[in-house]
């Protein structure tokens, strides 16, 4: 595997209180019809959970993940490793959990 490229994100089990999102889709065309480039089309915050780490021990203690997968999850806009999956376009981000922001409901 060369510069993080994965053939599947299924394939991805994060450790420790990681946690794999796949970031939302950005809309490629504007309420009036323009296209907006790849480059310039602003990142959204919103993402999906698709995998969870099983959390790690503190003090003896396992401290699990706030998060399941299928959450709704607010990110921030910089950060985390991203994670190259093979003939995929979506944006695979692995965060720790505490770099979550928010679980939206």
């Amino acid at each position: 595997m060369s510069a993080s490229l994965i053939r599947s994100a299924k394939l991805i089990r994060p450790t420790l209180d990681r946690v794999l999102v796949q970031r939302a889709a950005v809309p490629q065309q504007t309420a009036s019809g323009i296209y907006i480039p790849d480059k310039n089309a602003p990142k959204p915050n919103l993402a999906t959970v698709i995998a969870v780490g099983p959390g790690f021990r503190s003090q003896g203690e396992l401290i699990s993940p706030q998060v399941a997968p299928g959450d709704t999850v607010l990110i921030p806009q910089h950060g985390g490793l991203n994670v190259n999956v093979e003939d995929s376009k979506d944006d695979f981000i692995l965060f720790r959990d505490s770099e979550i922001l928010a679980k939206i409901e």
